[in-house]
């Protein structure tokens, strides 16, 4: 449906019109939106199950079968039970069309934004929106699902674009999590416990998580607490390892087998993935740490003391490389992102503005280009996909910018409709027709995702 073959020339109907107005609907890697008034007209005219003898193995790498089914469905036209549609057969579920995918009661549009909710599960009574209890914190992508998790310590694994609920780990007294980051089949939270947990993949069950140890482990402290060298202060009167992080741990990222934790402590700590070793802890900043990434061997710390601090790894460990200026002194930086590439980096303030700088060919010094108000109230989130950044703010809006030359931003449009400020965002490319899955998550305690295009 979404590019038809020359041999579908031959079925009776609006082929054009059908491609113009219903690719959108059917493609893969976007949500099951509710077909347009124009879309369903040229599903009206057209001999759908004619179209469908003629679905190559291209098309079929494009085009979802079941929203095929759902949207012939609900435009009025379901396919008879049994009709083939490339390796796809209709049946009688998809003649319940939109309701029974959960779709039509769970879903609504607002601002040009489709917010999907966990669909209903009629068959069983549950409810809709079951979904966390307590304040989205962050978010992590993990190949065909997204992991949220939030104040109320618990982590939902959803599926990707349309935010079904796969499965739910992590209740306990924990304390809230605060980060998560994703590395093959290991999960990694961090908490208000000071500790970071590592959870894996059942070999039994795919849904199923199941916590494997706890940062830093048990080995590490047997290692290391029986020496005096190994304690640092980290308050009048009070001493911890130097493996443990003092306060709540803010921010995770990974890069090259390495994890690095940014905690309010201060600290920039750096495990090894593989036997989950704590390497070494930085004495990174002034003030507490609010977010951490990577990008081409180089690690990027924020902070509340205005400053965002490039680290690389050396033999001997990471050193500083460069310190990026520009935000005010006074002013917490609270989020950081790095392009692909590594030559640029973009933060967002308390006070609103958004900067971004240049680094050179070897990563060593970085100018700023760019300095833009973008919102009315301080940045708390922010995510970078290709030449997008998009921005989270306590006005309860985001902001979509776009690169322009020399690294400047320009603002292309605003999505509104969460209740609370935007405490986290994570943006997947769509695959088809361009444009990428913005996903948000929000202290009102919902986690919405819409399809932003080109």
């Amino acid at each position: 449906m979404l590019f038809m073959s020359k041999a579908t020339e031959g079925c009776q109907g609006d082929l054009q019109g059908l491609i113009t107005h219903c690719a959108i609907y059917v493609q893969k890697g976007t949500p099951m939106i509710k077909p347009s008034a124009p879309c369903c007209d040229a599903v009206r005219t057209v001999d759908i199950p004619c179209a469908c003898q003629h679905i190559t193995k291209e098309i079929e790498g494009l085009v979802d079968m079941n929203k095929v089914f759902n949207l012939a469905s609900s435009c009025g036209r379901p396919l008879p039970h049994g009709t083939k549609c490339g390796n796809d057969m209709a049946n009688d579920a998809f003649d319940l069309g939109f309701v029974e995918e959960g779709f039509t009661d769970n879903s609504y549009e607002a601002g040009g934004e489709t917010q999907l909710k966990p669909p209903s599960d009629n068959k069983k009574g549950s409810k809709p929106n079951d979904g966390h209890i307590g304040s989205v914190s962050c978010l992590a992508l993990c190949g065909e699902f997204i992991l949220s998790a939030s104040q109320g310590k618990d982590i939902i694994v959803w599926q990707q674009p349309d935010l079904r609920l796969f499965t739910k780990f992590g209740h306990g007294d924990n304390g809230s999590v605060k980060a998560l980051v994703t590395t093959g089949n290991k999960v990694f939270t961090a908490h208000q416990d000071s500790r970071i947990r590592v959870w894996k993949v059942s070999r039994r069950s795919e849904n199923v998580f199941k916590l494997v140890d706890t940062l830093p482990t048990t080995k590490d402290y047997l290692g290391k607490f029986m020496k005096q060298k190994n304690y640092v202060q980290t308050r009048r009167n009070h001493k911890k390892l130097w493996i443990e992080h003092a306060d709540s741990i803010s921010c995770l990222a990974i890069c090259n087998g390495l994890i690095y934790s940014g905690s309010w402590d201060k600290t920039l700590k750096v495990w090894r993935v593989s036997d989950l070793k704590c390497l070494e802890s930085i004495k990174a900043h002034d003030d507490a740490i609010n977010g951490v990434v990577a990008g081409k061997g180089i690690v990027y710390s924020a902070s509340a003391d205005g400053k965002i601090k490039a680290w690389g790894k050396e033999t001997s460990g990471h050193c500083l490389k460069g310190v990026l200026e520009g935000h005010n002194k006074d002013v917490s930086v609270n989020s950081v992102v790095v392009s692909e590439d590594g030559k640029w980096i973009y933060s967002g303030g308390s006070d609103g503005y958004l900067m971004g700088w240049e680094g050179n060919r070897e990563l060593s010094n970085w100018k700023i280009v760019c300095e833009v108000k973008a919102h009315q109230m301080a940045v708390l989130s922010m995510c970078l996909v290709g030449d997008f950044v998009c921005s989270g703010s306590a006005d309860k809006s985001i902001g979509i910018w776009k690169r322009q030359c020399y690294g400047k931003i320009c603002k292309i449009g605003v999505i509104n409709g969460h209740e609370g400020p935007i405490k986290c965002l994570q943006a997947s490319p769509n695959n088809v027709g361009g444009g990428f899955m913005l996903y948000s998550g929000s202290l009102d305690k919902s986690l919405r995702v819409c399809l932003c295009e080109d």
